[in-house]
């Protein structure tokens, strides 16, 4: 899953900020109830990248890896789906249509992408080009709808992009053409969420943002049941090792359907950007965690590109 973006409002698809539509006019409350939920939320989300590498050490690949979350997560998002639908008319076809679209995207795309792309690159690297997110909706709505970006959100890009090719050309030279393909596919996945981002607007407003993530969440979880099904043994489930089906209930239940619930109750006590800004503890604890549980190295170069990084998103935070 990619970390929550400071260009939207409201939740949007995995806890992410979106439009803030119906249920949630909520009047925003003080205190440090909002902040906790926030950086509980991007804490709970950061640590996916590092029970997926965990998984990774038992022989699993990514197609069941990924089948084993989504399968853990379907209940839940199927009750999202109810919840948000109590006492409202049925969603037309053409909502149903697009809700299927941008879960294609939004997670089942990115999902996987995502996963072979920890098959190659560390757990810290991988959060850092998630994170750019935000800079990647600036730069498509530019080249795809004309949207000028002010001289701020330019030098918050520069300055991100800037830390993630100290942390990418320090580990490139490492380990070379692995990096290049886990980052690229990492990238892609960044892409695939950006474009649910562009996207998403119309429907979130027509249809709600927990109704959306209900249904989008729910065609993803159905999409990579599928491709295992079609791709792999069904009686292959039987045989993995106790620790990889563990590790995929944490990571359905605590990585990723917890922090949605999450981070829509921050957003609804503190908006849509404070929530964002809160989230950037994300990469801190994918880092701390990498390091203590997966004995990651810590460098001056992964200190540095952090340090930027979150200066990046910190300064599109700030811009409206």
């Amino acid at each position: 899953m990619v970390p929550p973006s400071p260009l939207t409002r409201g939740p949007g698809p995995g806890g992410r900020p979106g439009r803030r539509p119906g249920w949630q006019q909520a009047v925003l409350q003080p205190g440090w109830a909002g902040p906790l939920l926030a950086m509980a939320g991007a804490v709970a989300f950061s640590g996916k990248a590092i029970i997926v590498k965990l998984a990774y050490r038992h022989g699993v690949d990514a197609i069941t890896l990924i089948m084993l979350r989504m399968a853990v997560a379907l209940p839940f998002f199927l009750l999202m789906v109810w919840w948000a639908g109590r006492g409202q008319a049925a969603l037309p076809l053409r909502d149903k249509l697009a809700a299927a679209a941008l879960g294609f995207a939004g997670y089942y795309l990115s999902s996987y992408l995502d996963f072979l792309g920890l098959q190659h690159i560390t757990a810290s690297l991988e959060r850092l080009i998630l994170y750019l997110t935000p800079a990647v909706v600036l730069l498509l709505s530019r080249a795809l709808f004309g949207r000028r970006a002010s001289g701020r959100q330019w030098a918050a890009m520069a300055l991100g992009y800037g830390g993630l090719l100290l942390v990418f050309g320090h580990e490139l030279r490492l380990d070379g053409p692995r990096v290049a393909l886990g980052a690229a596919l990492v990238l892609a996945s960044t892409l695939s969420y950006a474009a649910y981002l562009l996207y998403s607007g119309e429907v979130v407003r027509r249809i709600g943002s927990l109704r959306l993530t209900g249904w989008a969440s729910s065609v993803a979880c159905a999409l990579c049941l599928g491709q295992f099904a079609l791709l792999r043994p069904l009686g292959g489930v039987a045989e993995l090792a106790p620790p990889v089906v563990w590790l995929s209930l944490l990571n359905g239940t605590v990585c990723t359907v917890l922090p949605v619930l999450l981070v829509m109750m921050a957003i609804e006590r503190i908006g849509s950007a404070r929530a964002a800004q809160y989230g950037m503890v994300g990469p801190i604890s994918t880092i701390i965690l990498g390091v203590l549980v997966l004995g990651e190295p810590f460098t001056a170069w992964v200190a540095a590109g952090t340090l930027c990084v979150l200066g990046s998103v910190a300064l599109l935070a700030r811009t409206r």
